[in-house]
């Protein structure tokens, strides 16, 4: 006959442990997706950190172009306060400008295809997940529409003293 006192413990134990990993991972995801909001411990554990709360899906691959911005910057200078008219950018600033931000593309072009290999072996093995794929997919495209736009930009006659010099800069 089965002593059913002597089970109970084993029972109530299993019990417990469903119902609190249960409502730990409800709680999880829904914190994870926004619809909580964040524990107030957790808030100033980070603080003293100092890490970021951001999820790291949002993140961007890169750190912001700067040089990109200097250039649409100079290119699109409004006037100062009470100008009619802007002076105008030296052309060599702007070609100084252009040329530096054909670097950086360079620079994270070389990154890029130094990274794809190796994180392609991850996401086969399981190792990363495709969120991290998906984030290096979505930076390979803006780098394309970059260099695209930094093309357009380099007139002919100037195209391969930019694209040597930026070169050379790198390596």
């Amino acid at each position: 006959m089965v002593v059913w006192i002597g089970l109970a413990g084993p029972f109530a134990y299993l019990t417990i442990l469903i119902g609190s990993l249960a409502t730990f991972s409800s709680l999880y995801r829904k914190r994870k997706a926004g619809k909580l909001p964040p524990d107030p411990l957790l808030i100033r554990k980070q603080q003293l950190i100092r890490t970021p709360a951001k999820s790291t899906s949002l993140a961007p691959w890169f750190e912001p172009h700067v040089q990109r911005n200097i250039y649409l910057s100079l290119l699109h200078l409004e006037p100062a306060s009470g100008q009619e008219k802007a002076t105008p950018v030296p052309d060599s600033i702007l070609k100084a400008a252009l040329l530096q931000r054909a670097c950086e593309d360079i620079r994270r072009i070389l990154a890029i295809r130094a990274q794809k290999q190796p994180l392609s072996q991850l996401l086969a093995r399981g190792s990363v997940g495709d969120d991290l794929w998906q984030r290096f997919l979505r930076a390979e495209k803006e780098m394309e529409a970059e260099l695209r736009d930094v093309v357009e930009e380099v007139s002919p006659p100037l195209s391969p003293i930019v694209w040597n010099r930026s070169r050379s800069d790198i390596l």
